[in-house]
């Protein structure tokens, strides 16, 4: 019989679920992408079509968020030109993480509806989290808890000047 976590307080959620109340139907990311406040957003990179902004509720440290700029439920619905700078912008992600963060490796993916785990749904996005050989130690097994070794605003600053000479 599995052991019931004790009580882990993260108040900085509530920000989070305030301003998804506050956007309705428009996502919370379509805000981001429209201030001017790239480094309090954790905004690293603007495209044509897509932009990269850091995930402030990350699995893990250095954890990427690629999406359209247009708010879009399904891949299905993105054009030509939105499917292709995704998925460049992946594919660069994944190769900045691992030269800046020294990651062993990526999981990168596409959560679809609510019953595949979207925690945003009407704004499809592509997650790139970095990760590496023996990062999954006792907290997130034993403890039910994930442990950021890094602040974002440190991380960000780190990656920062890799998308900032990113040319597609």
């Amino acid at each position: 019989m599995a052991q019931k976590p004790e009580q882990l307080w993260a108040p900085w959620r509530m920000q989070f679920i305030d301003e998804t109340r506050e956007h309705g139907a428009c996502s919370p990311f379509v805000a981001l992408y429209q201030s001017n406040e790239d480094r309090k957003n954790l905004v690293l990179f603007r495209g044509q079509h897509c932009f990269v902004l850091m995930n402030r509720y990350p699995y893990s440290n250095g954890h990427l968020l690629i999406l359209p700029i247009a708010q879009k439920a399904e891949l299905d619905l993105l054009s030509k030109e939105e499917s292709a700078e995704l998925m460049q912008l992946t594919t660069a992600c994944v190769q900045i993480v691992r030269s800046i963060l020294h990651a062993d490796g990526a999981n990168c993916g596409i959560n679809l509806g609510k019953a595949a785990g979207a925690g945003i749904l009407g704004h499809v996005h592509m997650h790139v989290v970095p990760r590496w050989v023996g990062d999954s130690n006792f907290m997130p097994v034993i403890g039910g808890t994930r442990c950021m070794p890094e602040y974002l605003e440190a991380t960000y600053d780190k990656l920062l000047p890799s998308f900032q000479g990113l040319k597609l």
